[in-house]
């Protein structure tokens, strides 16, 4: 079963290659959608994939890269949007 959610993490996730990794996690996972920094220094991601696939991806976006520290993440679920790919915007 599909599911979209947006995921929505705080902390130092600007300047450390969130983005790049995310979408390099969302490939390995079988996940689309995009990420994309905030001016508010966060970083919002909205995803889709196979519930299974998505819960795996959604692990991961709390914890982020190495060098990254995810202070909050705020998870939703969203009616079901289908992206090719991954995308950084």
């Amino acid at each position: 079963m599909k599911k979209t959610v947006s995921i929505h993490v705080s902390g130092r996730v600007q300047g450390v290659g969130f983005r790049y990794y995310t979408r390099k996690k969302a490939i390995e996972c079988n996940v689309n959608g995009f990420v994309q920094n905030k001016a508010d220094g966060s970083v919002y991601i909205e995803a889709n994939g196979e519930a299974i696939d998505i819960d795996a991806f959604i692990d991961w976006c709390k914890q982020g890269p190495t060098w990254a520290r995810v202070v909050s993440s705020r998870i939703s679920e969203l009616p079901n949007h289908e992206w090719n790919g991954f995308e950084i915007k």
